[in-house]
């Protein structure tokens, strides 16, 4: 945020907070984040590096912003999916094809989220978040093994890997624009998946 004592400053029209983001995450993805800058950001957006610090105050604080956007909405589907009504089969169903929704919705920075290492305070939280949600799918998976819905014979966390593995293999290739719809894209991934662990 800006400094208190400076008066408040209108960005230019159409580079707001959400702006500046949306640079960020694009610059992270194409660059690296250690070898992106404030700097890099202002220049995407053809504003001044005071334009930027107007809206956020340091690159750590966009890259948790960032990791923010992309861990919220799979935390969201997967709470869901535990808190539901119905078989854990169909909630782990659920789930799979919510997170292949919030994926395409939030792509580059679900794109971004895959890509961090632990090397900063904002990705070692942001990577204990993920392993937050791992654990609570890996638990939906061993309830509908229990069910008989899925076959017993695998280690819940490795099915859980392999099924978020796919959904995450989504960021290499998928493109919203393409002939494919975000529809038809999540009914893909949950028939394939699911057909294939069947009891």
């Amino acid at each position: 945020m800006s400094d208190p004592a400076v008066p408040a400053r209108r960005g230019r029209p159409g580079h707001d907070q959400a702006a500046v983001l949306r640079a960020a995450i694009d610059l992270f993805n194409r660059k690296g984040y250690d070898a992106t800058s404030i700097g890099d950001v202002a220049e995407e957006l053809g504003v001044t590096k005071s334009a930027v610090y107007h809206h956020v105050p340091s690159k750590e604080h966009l890259l948790s912003e960032a990791l923010d956007e992309a861990l919220t909405g799979l935390e969201a589907a997967v709470s869901a999916a535990a808190a539901a009504d119905g078989s854990a089969y169909q909630r782990l169903r659920e789930v799979v094809r919510h997170s292949v929704e919030v994926l395409v919705e939030h792509q580059p920075a679900v794109t971004l989220l895959l890509r961090v290492h632990g090397n900063s305070e904002t990705e070692t939280a942001a990577l204990s978040r993920r392993r937050q949600i791992d654990a609570q799918l890996a638990k939906l998976v061993g309830l509908a093994a229990a069910e008989g819905a899925l076959r017993s014979d695998l280690d819940p966390e490795l099915v859980s890997r392999l099924l978020f593995g796919m959904v995450n293999s989504l960021v290499e290739w998928y493109r919203p624009a393409g002939q494919v719809t975000v529809a038809e894209l999540a009914a893909a991934v949950t028939t394939i998946a699911f057909d294939g662990l069947e009891a």
